[in-house]
C-alpha cells in the first residue's frame, strides 16, 4: 500500500460519501477530483485536462447537439399524436406502444433528453385513457433504460465505458454489438412492467387543476384592505404583512383590475384586494389586525389565478442542474422571470411555506404563476423542464426530413465502420446546424455542461486508479475472494456491485470507479474483458431501485406523485431479474 494508492482509496470514498450525501453538486465534486489529483502529483496536468478532448466526452457533447436539432422538428410530437389516439381506445396497448417508442429512440438519443419532452406527451395520453399518470411516468422512464442498452450511443455510460476500454488497448464495441443483449432486456423489461410493475404502481387521483393537485385550496385567501390597514400608503415590500409575518402576496387587485406583477413596489391603496397565500396560524394573525377583512369561502381552480397576463405552469427542476442545491431566490425568480412560486413537491411531500428559500433538488416539482410575456424565457431556462404545456411549441417542421436523415447517416457510417462515432457525430451536429435545424446559440445552449464536466472530471480519477496501482490492487482483491470461483462469479459480482453503487450515486461515476477494475480482473486471469466491461455497461445503465439512482428516474418523480418506497417496490425485482439473466445471458454471447 503506497502512498498514492491510499490517497486515491480516500479520494474515492470521499467522492462516494459526496456524491451520495449531495452535499455539492456533483460537476463540483468531479471538478474537486481532479484539482486534488493534480495538486497530490498523482496525475500530471496533460492527464488532468484530458478528460476534457476525450472521444467520450466530445461524443456526448455531440449527441446532446444532435438530440436537441431532432426535438425542434417536432419529431417526437408526431409520435405523440399517435399515442394520444390510441389511448382513447386501449390503455394497454397505449402503454406498449409509449414503452417500445421511447425505448427505440432512447437508443439512439439522450434518453434523459427523451423523457423530458415525452412527459408532457404521457400526461396527456394518460388523460385521454383516464388512468392515472403515475401508471405511465414509472414505465417511461424504465423504458428509456431498456432502450439505452440496445446500442453503443444509448446512454453516456456506454460512450464513457467504451473510452476507458481503447484507452486500455481493447477494440471498440461497435454500435450494435450488444443489441441482442438489449433486444432481450427491452422484451424482458416490457413484459415485467406489463404482468407485474404497472399493478404495483400506487394509481394516484386524477387531478386536472392544477391548484388541486399541489392542494392549494387551504393555503390561498383573499384579503381586503380597508382605510385603519397599517399596510395603506405603503408598497408591498414595506407592507406589516410582509414585514411581521412573512405572507407571500400572489396578486393585488385594484377596482377590479388585476395590477401587473411583479408587486414589490406597488403602493397599497384603501379597498385593494390582495390574493395571499398563508397557513391556517398565519391567517389567524391576519383575522388579529385592524383594517383587513378576510373573505370565506373560497374554493380556488386554474382560472382563478390565471389572467390575460399571467398564467399557471407545472415544472421539474431537472436534475443536476445549476438550481439542484440552490433555492428559487437565488436565481431571482420574481425579479427575472416575473414568476411567483405557489408550491413545490419535494421527496413526496407538497410545501406551501418559504417556498422561495427553500433548497431545492433535482426531481423537485414547481406549482409557478409567471407573467405570459416572460413564459418564453422561463421555458428557455435550462434547470427547469416544463411537464404542462401552455403555449404550442413552434417546431421546424420542414427540417424534419433533412435532420432524420442526417441522423441515420450518422448512425449507418459509425455502425459500418466507416468513420468512428466521435466523428461521425460532430459532422452531424454541425451539418444540422448548418441546414437550421437549430442555431449556434440553440447548439451550445443543448449541450449538459455539467454532465461533460462531470465527465471530464471524473476521467481523471480512471487514471489515477490505474497509474497509482489503485485499481490493480482491488481487482487483486477480487480475484483473491472471488476469482475462484470463476468467471461466471467473478462477472455477476461486477454487476452486483455496479448495480447497487449506481442506485446510490452517479451512473458515471459508478463506470469510472469500476471499469478499469473490471479491465485489470479479467487481463490478470487470462479472460476476455469484453463481458466484465458489458456487465458494467449494463448495471450502471439498469437503475430501478431509486428514484436517484437515474437521470430520468429523478425527472419523473415529481410529477408521478412517487414515495421512494415506490421504487424499491416495483424496481427491485426487476434489477434482480436482470442481474440473475445477465450474468446467465451474457457469456453466451461474449464469451470469456
Amino acid at each position: 500500500m503506497t502512498f498514492e494508492i491510499a490517497f486515491v482509496f480516500l479520494l474515492v470514498l470521499a467522492t462516494i460519501l459526496l456524491f451520495i450525501t449531495e452535499k455539492f453538486p456533483v460537476d463540483l465534486v468531479a471538478l474537486m477530483v481532479m484539482a486534488s489529483l493534480l495538486v497530490s502529483q498523482i496525475i500530471t496536468p496533460e492527464e488532468g485536462i484530458s478528460g476534457f478532448s476525450n472521444t467520450a466526452t466530445v461524443t456526448i457533447a455531440a449527441m446532446f447537439v444532435i438530440s436537441a436539432a431532432l426535438f425542434k422538428t417536432g419529431a417526437l410530437n408526431v409520435v405523440g399524436f399517435y399515442l394520444e389516439q390510441v389511448a382513447q381506445h386501449s390503455f394497454w396497448v397505449a402503454l406498449i406502444a409509449m414503452m417500445l417508442s421511447v425505448a427505440v429512440i432512447s437508443a439512439f438519443f439522450n434518453n434523459t433528453a427523451t423523457v423530458a419532452i415525452f412527459i408532457p406527451i404521457v400526461l396527456n395520453v394518460a388523460r385521454e385513457a383516464k388512468v392515472s399518470p403515475s401508471k405511465f411516468l414509472m414505465p417511461l422512464s424504465f423504458a428509456s433504460m431498456f432502450g439505452g442498452a440496445c446500442t453503443l450511443i444509448g446512454t453516456s455510460t456506454n460512450i464513457l465505458v467504451n473510452s476507458i476500454a481503447e484507452r486500455d488497448g481493447i477494440p471498440s464495441f461497435g454500435m450494435f454489438e450488444f443489441l441482442p443483449i438489449g433486444i432481450i432486456i427491452l422484451i424482458v423489461g416490457v413484459i415485467y412492467m406489463l404482468l407485474f410493475g404497472v399493478q404495483m404502481i400506487p394509481g394516484q387521483k386524477i387531478k386536472e387543476d392544477l391548484t388541486e393537485k399541489f392542494g392549494m385550496g387551504d393555503y390561498l385567501t383573499e384579503l381586503i384592505l380597508l382605510k385603519k390597514a397599517k399596510s395603506v400608503g405603503k408598497t408591498l415590500r414595506e407592507s406589516p404583512l410582509v414585514q411581521d409575518l412573512d405572507i407571500d402576496i400572489l396578486e393585488v387587485t385594484r377596482s377590479g383590475r388585476r395590477l401587473p406583477i411583479p408587486y414589490q413596489e406597488v403602493i397599497l391603496q384603501e379597498y385593494d384586494v390582495l390574493r395571499v397565500r398563508a397557513d391556517v396560524s398565519k391567517i389567524r394573525k391576519i383575522q388579529e389586525r385592524e383594517g383587513i377583512v378576510i373573505k370565506s369561502g373560497l374554493k380556488w381552480r386554474d382560472k382563478d389565478l390565471e389572467s390575460e397576463n399571467a398564467v399557471l405552469v407545472e415544472a421539474v427542476i431537472a436534475p443536476h442542474s445549476m438550481l439542484d442545491g440552490k433555492s428559487l431566490k437565488e436565481i431571482g425568480l420574481r425579479d427575472q422571470f416575473g414568476a411567483s412560486p405557489l408550491a413545490i413537491r419535494h421527496s413526496g411531500a407538497v410545501r406551501h411555506e418559504k417556498l422561495e428559500t427553500t433548497k431545492l433538488r433535482g426531481g423537485d416539482a414547481l406549482l409557478i404563476e409567471v407573467k405570459r410575456d416572460h413564459l418564453l424565457q422561463l421555458k428557455k431556462h435550462p434547470a427547469f423542464v416544463f411537464i404542462s404545456e401552455v403555449e404550442q411549441t413552434i417546431f421546424r417542421k420542414r427540417k424534419l426530413v433533412p435532420a432524420v436523415t442526417i441522423v441515420a447517416g450518422v448512425v449507418l457510417i459509425s455502425a459500418l465502420g466507416i468513420l468512428p462515432i466521435v466523428v461521425s457525430a460532430i459532422v452531424g451536429a454541425i451539418l444540422l446546424i448548418l441546414i437550421g435545424c437549430l442555431t449556434l446559440e440553440e447548439a451550445y445552449e443543448a449541450i449538459d455542461w455539467k454532465v461533460i464536466f462531470l465527465l471530464a472530471g471524473l476521467m481523471t480519477l480512471g487514471v489515477a486508479l490505474e497509474k497509482s496501482g489503485a485499481a490493480a490492487l482491488t481487482a487483486n482483491i477480487f480475484i483473491h475472494y472471488i476469482g475462484q470461483w470463476g468467471p461466471l462469479v467473478m462477472l455477476s459480482t461486477f454487476f452486483f456491485f455496479t448495480t447497487l453503487l449506481t442506485n446510490v450515486m452517479s451512473n458515471n461515476a459508478t463506470a469510472v470507479l469500476l471499469a478499469p477494475v473490471a479491465i485489470f480482473a479479467a487481463q490478470s486471469q487470462g479472460w476476455s474483458p469484453r463481458p466484465f466491461l458489458i456487465a458494467v455497461m449494463f448495471g450502471a445503465s439498469l437503475s430501478f431501485m431509486t428514484p436517484i439512482g437515474y437521470q430520468t428516474n429523478i425527472l419523473i418523480y415529481g410529477p408521478g406523485q412517487y414515495k421512494f418506497s415506490d421504487f424499491l417496490r416495483v424496481g427491485t425485482p426487476l434489477n434482480i431479474i436482470f442481474w440473475l439473466l445477465l450474468t446467465w445471458l451474457i457469456p453466451q454471447i461474449f464469451p470469456f
